[in-house]
Parts: C-alpha cells; sequence; structure tokens
C-alpha cells in the first residue's frame, strides 16, 4: 500500500502538471521543476533518514515516514503557490527512499533466506501495481475534480499505510550496536559503490525511453492522444511481472540473473527504434522493456549481501540510486532527441546506458571474486 501510494503521487505528478501549472499561474517549463525537486527530495532524504534514523525501531520508522509522506502530499494539495509547492514536493520525496528500503528489510526479516528477494519483490509490487491502476485514477481524478484531488488521494493512502503498518507489522527492538556511525560504514564498501552504479546506470535506459514515450506514439506511432495510457497500462503490466520474476529468479541465482536480466534489457531497448512505427509491436517492446524494472528488487537484494552490519543506508541508497537514473536516462535521452537523432533514439541511449549497468555488474563480480581468493594475512 505504501509502494502503491508513493508509486502514484511520482508517476501521476507527470500527468497532472499541465492542470497545477495552470492552477499556480506558471508556465508548464517551470512546472517541471516541481516533479524534479521531489526527485532530489528522495535522493537527499534516503540517506539522512536512514543514518539519523538508525536506533528507531524499524516499524516506528515506517510509522513515521508514511505520516510525513502524506503530510507532503496534503500540503501539496492545499499549496497555495507555486514557491510552497516547490517545499512540500521537496518534504513529499524526503520519505521515499528511505520507506521503500526499511520496508523491504522488514519483509526480507519475516521470510526464509531462500526467499528473501521474492518478499523483496513484493513489497516493490505496489509501485508497479501504481503504474498500471494508481497513476490513471490520480490523472482521472485530478482532470473531474481538480489537480488538488490527485495529492489528497495519495495523502490518504498514506495514512492507511501508517494505520495498516501500526496494525500488522511486527514489533521489533533496536538492532543491536545499531548507530549512525555504523551506517555509514556502507559508503566505505567497494561492493556498495558498485552495486549502486549498476542501478544507477543501468536503470537509467528504462527511464530514457518511458520519459518521451507519450511523443514518440503521437508523432512516430502515429496513434491518438487517447491510445497513449494503453500503452502506459502494458508498461505497467510488464513492470509488475518483471518484478515477480525477478524475485523468483534472483532467490535461486542472483549474480547471473541480474546480467541476464540487464543484457534483456538491453535488447529490448534496442529493439524499440524498430517498434515504433506500429502500435502492436511498439506495444509489445513496451511490455518487454517494462519488464526489465524487475531489476529494483535483484538490487536491493544483492545490497543486504553486501552492506554487512549498515543494512539500513545501503537500502535507502538504492532508491537514491534509481532517481539518479531517473534523472540521467531522460537527460541523455533529451540530449539525442535535441541533437536531431529522433524521437526512438531514446532506445539506442537505453541500450547503451543497460549495457554501462552491465559492465559495471561485471566489474562488481570481478572485484568480489579477486576478495574471496585473496590469501588472508596470518596473525
Amino acid at each position: 500500500m505504501g509502494g502503491f501510494a508513493i508509486g502514484t503521487t511520482e508517476f501521476a505528478s507527470m500527468s497532472l502538471l499541465p492542470y497545477f501549472a495552470a492552477g499556480l499561474g506558471i508556465d508548464e517549463p517551470t512546472a517541471g521543476h516541481v516533479i524534479s525537486i521531489y526527485a532530489l527530495g528522495v535522493v537527499v532524504g534516503a540517506p539522512l533518514i536512514a543514518v539519523l534514523a538508525a536506533r528507531v525501531p524499524r516499524r516506528t520508522l515506517l510509522i513515521g515516514l508514511m505520516s510525513v509522506f502524506a503530510l507532503g502530499n496534503l500540503l501539496s494539495a492545499l499549496a497555495p503557490s507555486y514557491p510552497w509547492m516547490l517545499a512540500f514536493r521537496f518534504l513529499s520525496g524526503l520519505p521515499h527512499g528511505a520507506y521503500f528500503g526499511v520496508a523491504a528489510l522488514v519483509a526480507a526479516s519475516l521470510s526464509a533466506p531462500n526467499r528473501r528477494a521474492q518478499s523483496v519483490a513484493r513489497v516493490m509490487l505496489g509501485l508497479t501495481v501504481a503504474t498500471i491502476f494508481g497513476v490513471p485514477a490520480a490523472s482521472w481524478m485530478g482532470q473531474a475534480l481538480g489537480w488538488r484531488a490527485g495529492f489528497g488521494i495519495v495523502a490518504a493512502l498514506a495514512l492507511l499505510t501508517a494505520l495498516l503498518v501500526g496494525l500488522f507489522a511486527p514489533r521489533d527492538a533496536v538492532q543491536p550496536g545499531a548507530s549512525p556511525l555504523r551506517e555509514l560504514g556502507a559508503l566505505k564498501r567497494r561492493q556498495v559503490w558498485l552495486t549502486l552504479a549498476t542501478g544507477a546506470i543501468g536503470f537509467g535506459g528504462l527511464f530514457a525511453v518511458y520519459a518521451y514515450l507519450a511523443s514518440t506514439l503521437m508523432e512516430v506511432t502515429g496513434v491518438a492522444p487517447a491510445a497513449v495510457p494503453l500503452v502506459l497500462v502494458a508498461f505497467g503490466l510488464g513492470l509488475t511481472f518483471g518484478t515477480l520474476f525477478a524475485g523468483w529468479a534472483a532467490d535461486r541465482a542472483l549474480i547471473p540473473a541480474t546480467a541476464g536480466l540487464l543484457l534483456w534489457s538491453a535488447f529490448w531497448l534496442a529493439a524499440f527504434p524498430f517498434a515504433a512505427g506500429n502500435i502492436w509491436a511498439v506495444s509489445l517492446v513496451v511490455f518487454m522493456i517494462g519488464s526489465g524494472g524487475g531489476l529494483g528488487a535483484m538490487l536491493q537484494t544483492r545490497l543486504m549481501d553486501v552492506a554487512e552490519d549498515a543494512q539500513t543506508l545501503a537500502a535507502a541508497l538504492n532508491h537514491s540510486a534509481f532517481n539518479t537514473a531517473n534523472a540521467l536516462g531522460p537527460w541523455l535521452g533529451g540530449m539525442a532527441i535535441a541533437a536531431g537523432f529522433g524521437w526512438t533514439s531514446t532506445g539506442w541511449v537505453g541500450a547503451a546506458l543497460a549495457l554501462g549497468g552491465l559492465a559495471v555488474w561485471i566489474v562488481a563480480v570481478l572485484d568480489a571474486r579477486s576478495r574471496r581468493s585473496r590469501p588472508r594475512l596470518s596473525p
């Protein structure tokens, strides 16, 4: 439910942009900063909260994070001006990464060791289902009842999440020896940085295509605007099935499954330019591109293995990495379009980023093997 609320506000903000731009008396390019400031809140908030809340029980922390998220979205619905809207969207973004990271750790702690990745994937399902149902619903509400209603419903969902966590999440004690200093120890581990870099680069390919998908469909495929949401639903379905499969595969062979998924993504991203001219072909390819979103669950599980005793910070940083990808992919895709390579060039950009993520992953695997094979010095 928490992932559903977060996914709804993150993606629906893009479709509500023309409406809150008009409502706040600003142009649409300026209104785009409202989306960017939310992503900045995610990047800043994830590590900051993970470190400062190191001594807070995870159940309590989840309730607090969702309460702040609810407050940020409620204030966004009431924002009287553009500067206030920026401040409230930044506040809304702060709990995003820490919530997903801590929720994944709680889910994994309740599972058998050979089912951790599947538990993490189920936490992520809230976000993927939001792309199918939550975003269209919030967009419809924004059009029918005004853009403020779109943010208001997310605030209600967040409060419901806080209530459900309070009712059902197990009460837990603070982890022995937990401290901000111990969490910061994750930053000294090369494997943590290599895993985060895999996500920041490799996931960028998906966002390179997704950010310009609506424009590509109308300009290249030639579909009517009313057909665009149907293709976006295909993306959401792919994201959902891909996340479920990724959890299953990661529990069986995490290292090769992650490499295979990055190769899979690169192939379908490269196929996008060839499929863009036909609505049926592009819908299939978009579904397949969406399935590459299972990378999130895989890397979250990998971070649990390499973060040692700094689990919370590493888990939260995973979502900072993905929001970095959310900025990197559209930026590079936009550069390709602006350079005159056409709307479909985002597919080639995306394929290059997926292969870049694969290259980093290979370096991470080789580094891990090298460290394991290094002889220990005798005392």
